[in-house]
């Protein structure tokens, strides 16, 4: 069981390291949507491997996927992997990496709020609790972060909360997938997408002799972009779901956002105001409330975005 926990956690830590990988890159001048290329092309290699693997490995079965699934798994990537990522991304220009894992990490209750919305479901009255004490820890921070930086945060802060509601719907569409194919082919198969997509839009939309005049300093953050916060911390969150269960795992992952506030002082220099411990503590106590009495027989699929 201490080798899954540690796993979660690494894993949780790996993707909080993403959003500070980020905010050092945009100082060296790169833009987003370079930025989320390289980041995805070098990751891309990893992905195949992993649908590859997926599918040759010892008592694997071969799965033929029908054209609504191809199509299901083409949504899957767009609003799970490449939306949701675009979004973060550019919301981090405006926000600081702290402010960001706390919005992004209010999408259980996007999840249940959908879950409301768009199947009827009910959420219990300790569930609204947790929901109402969540939003205040994030409007605490956000109106803090407002009164230091300017108005620019609610632009990023608007931005990174559409990357948590993309990866809710992504969670939410994606179980019917998950007992199809299993959770690391899905991953793979939705990565892969999202990585052709970013490529794809970074050709249409910059000229490619931009990677040429890009320094060695935006290529080895990218580099550690996909590899310990992208592909590593995806293998580690699945191996611990393996060992420990979804429950133990989803709680390992709470690390993140704590992570994240360590992260930002020690590298990025971000102040660690009473507010945001305050309100980070807030949205962490919310979501735990929020999450007690969900459907946890399977842990939300891990996604770049996280």
């Amino acid at each position: 069981m201490a080798l899954g926990l540690a796993m979660g956690m690494l894993g949780a830590i790996g993707f909080s390291g993403k959003a500070i990988i980020v905010k050092l890159a945009y100082r060296h001048g790169v833009d987003t949507v370079t930025l989320l290329m390289l980041r995805m092309l070098l990751a891309l290699p990893f992905f195949m491997a992993m649908v590859w693997w997926t599918q040759h490995r010892k008592g694997a079965v071969p799965v033929r996927l029908s054209v609504r699934e191809w199509l299901g798994v083409v949504w899957l990537g767009f609003c799970g992997y490449y939306l949701a990522s675009l979004l973060d991304f550019a919301g981090l220009q405006y926000v600081s990496a702290s402010l960001e894992r706390l919005i992004l990490y209010l999408y259980p209750t996007l999840v249940l709020l959908l879950g409301i919305l768009l199947y009827g479901k009910r959420a219990s009255r300790h569930q609204w609790i947790g929901m109402a004490v969540s939003y205040v820890g994030v409007v605490a921070v956000f109106a803090h972060e407002v009164r230091l930086t300017g108005a620019d945060v609610g632009l990023g802060a608007a931005l990174v909360f559409g990357s948590a509601v993309s990866y809710a719907l992504y969670l939410s569409y994606s179980g019917e997938l998950v007992r199809r194919l299993g959770a690391l082919r899905l991953v793979g198969l939705a990565s892969c997408v999202a990585c052709v997509l970013c490529v794809g839009q970074f050709v249409l939309l910059r000229p490619v002799s931009v990677v040429a005049e890009l320094g060695a300093e935006v290529w080895w953050l990218s580099v550690l972009n996909a590899s310990l916060c992208t592909v590593l911390p995806v293998v580690l969150v699945m191996l611990s779901i393996e060992r420990i269960g979804s429950a133990l795992a989803s709680q390992a992952g709470m690390v993140g956002p704590m992570s994240t506030l360590v992260m930002a002082a020690l590298v990025l220099d971000e102040p660690l105001s009473p507010w945001l411990l305050l309100g980070t503590a807030l949205v962490m106590s919310g979501v735990f409330i929020c999450s007690r009495g969900q459907d946890r027989s399977s842990r939300p699929l891990p996604s770049p975005v996280e």
